[in-house]
């Protein structure tokens, strides 16, 4: 089972990584990826400067892969990556990194959508706002 939760936020160079790692697959056509970044929100007049991600590791790990498992079986994928950010990142900084690859652009952008979106429903990570006076809140969706 592929490990989706990751320490901290997701490099630009760990995306990069990945999408260079996909050169040598030549039997791609197209690729999606969504990035998930977290907002520099303001709520009563405080501005969110970063979100603290916790979750029941094992138990996400194992929603995460449910959610790979029915995303292969419902397109027709070459490849899928899915990493999600654990800990504190800050405003700007990437936390949701979703890349599919297949033969073809309509099936890797529905399957990126599709999994998204059971990320969003399905997988217990919870979100703790930090404001910049060093308050928080816990985020109701991540």
């Amino acid at each position: 089972m592929k490990k989706v939760l990751y320490e901290g936020p997701i490099s630009p160079a760990k995306i990069a990584d990945s999408i260079s790692h996909h050169q040598i697959k030549t039997n791609i056509g197209a690729h999606s990826i969504f990035l998930g970044q977290v907002r520099a929100d303001e709520l009563d007049g405080k501005v969110v400067t970063a979100i603290d991600y916790s979750c029941y590791g094992e138990m996400a790990e194992k929603i995460f892969h449910e959610i790979r498992e029915a995303a292969f079986e419902k397109f027709d994928l070459t490849c899928l990556h899915i990493y999600h950010s654990m800990g504190v990142v800050k405003a700007g900084e990437i936390c949701l990194f979703v890349f599919t690859s297949s033969r073809h652009r309509k099936m890797a952008m529905n399957a990126c959508h599709f999994i998204v979106e059971e990320i969003k429903r399905s997988v217990p990570v919870f979100g703790k706002e930090i404001f910049e006076d060093n308050t928080h809140q816990w985020k109701v969706n991540h």
